[in-house]
């Protein structure tokens, strides 16, 4: 078996498991067939998923809609093994085996550290030693390529590349309108990367859909050139324009969301000078507004003692500091309270979120404001 990654082969658009559509508050497996259809039909085949994504369910979905419907080396599937589910280095092995029952796969094709950032969960994988620990698994053909997702330091990344250099890819968050972010940094990360031949998976190509939604005056900006484009196909032939990035994940939550990717990628079109003109005239209106920078990958809300579904507030908040004379952004707090979510002041302070929010949000400081700006 030829174990060697080729990024040369590797399908530009990847199919993100983190927010699967649902009905009633679980994953609609019938429609994630359909997508999975779409996409495979296509020509596409990366699926990457997570030991927490939809609360472990969403391993057990892509069984469902991808491996029992489709021969096993018709596609590549990616899992990651999370720090902070794990309290010693027992705990790999029972987290691999789980997901390998989850998924129904005898192999992952892609497996990564997930998350790796500046504090305890890097500490966490050296303390455990899972970067040997991945290699072993490598050789014993669970793992065909290992690698980590990133969330931390341009710093941190240097040295943890220097440590292993049996690392085969990365993954980081990149878009066009966290290239110069002073937080995530996605510009340095990029170059670093690209410096040393690293294979690059990118994620957050548009930004947890805010970059599909951008205010009316943005938008007009890039219709003015491409007319028949969306929004998200912007953000992500921006990405796709970049030496380097072998796949770019889509968190599709709906069938049109993929079929605009499909339409993107099937006959992918670098940016012209141009159009790289318009995306930088859109990026510098956009850092004009302070708005929080949040992806709604909702790893603050399952530790939450108090049910607060903070990406969705956050979006009430963002909505309100753009539009401030819009009632639309109370009302739909409204519902979210009315759906079940626990208000922004039953906020406690704990500090659980920010400790696993890979953006490294002030959320308490935030949820303050809030519950003066929304109730």
């Amino acid at each position: 078996m030829n174990t060697k990654l080729n990024a040369e082969k590797m399908p530009k658009l990847g199919f993100g498991l983190m927010r699967l559509p649902e009905t009633e508050g679980a994953v609609d497996v019938e429609a994630v067939k359909k997508m999975v259809d779409a996409y495979m039909e296509s020509g596409f085949n990366y699926f990457d998923t997570a030991y927490v994504y939809h609360k472990g369910n969403s391993e057990k979905v892509i069984r469902e809609a991808l491996v029992e419907r489709y021969p096993r080396e018709s596609f590549y599937l990616a899992t990651k093994l999370p720090a902070w589910s794990m309290s010693g280095p027992e705990d790999r092995d029972r987290i691999f085996g789980e997901q390998l029952e989850r998924c129904g796969v005898e192999y992952f094709d892609f497996y990564l550290l997930h998350s790796l950032e500046d504090g305890k969960n890097y500490d966490a994988y050296e303390n455990y030693d899972c970067f040997r620990w991945a290699i072993e698994k490598k050789a014993q053909g669970k793992i065909r390529h290992f690698g980590f997702s990133f969330h931390g330091t341009p710093e941190l990344l240097e040295q943890v590349l220097d440590r292993h250099p049996e690392v085969e890819f990365v993954q980081i968050q990149l878009n066009y309108a966290d290239w110069n972010n002073q937080v995530v940094q996605s510009g340095r990360l990029y170059e670093i990367l690209h410096r040393r031949q690293i294979p690059m998976i990118v994620m957050e190509p548009v930004k947890g859909g805010m970059l599909a939604n951008l205010q009316p005056e943005l938008e007009k900006l890039l219709r003015e050139v491409r007319p028949e484009a969306s929004a998200a196909s912007w953000a992500l032939r921006f990405v796709g324009s970049l030496e380097g990035v072998m796949t770019i994940l889509s968190g599709m939550s709906s069938q049109e969301q993929m079929e605009d990717n499909l339409q993107t990628f099937r006959r992918f079109e670098p940016l012209t000078d141009q159009e790289k003109e318009v995306i930088q005239a859109v990026v510098k209106k956009m850092q004009a507004v302070d708005t929080i920078q949040c992806t709604s990958c909702r790893y603050c809300c399952d530790g939450c003692p108090m049910s607060i579904r903070i990406p969705d507030i956050f979006r009430a908040v963002n909505t309100a500091r753009l539009y401030p004379g819009d009632n639309r952004p109370r009302m739909y707090y409204k519902n979210l309270i009315g759906a079940g979510s626990g208000k922004a002041s039953d906020c406690i302070g704990c500090g659980q979120c920010e400790s696993v929010c890979p953006q490294h949000l002030p959320v308490v400081e935030l949820l303050r404001e809030a519950a003066e700006r929304l109730e």
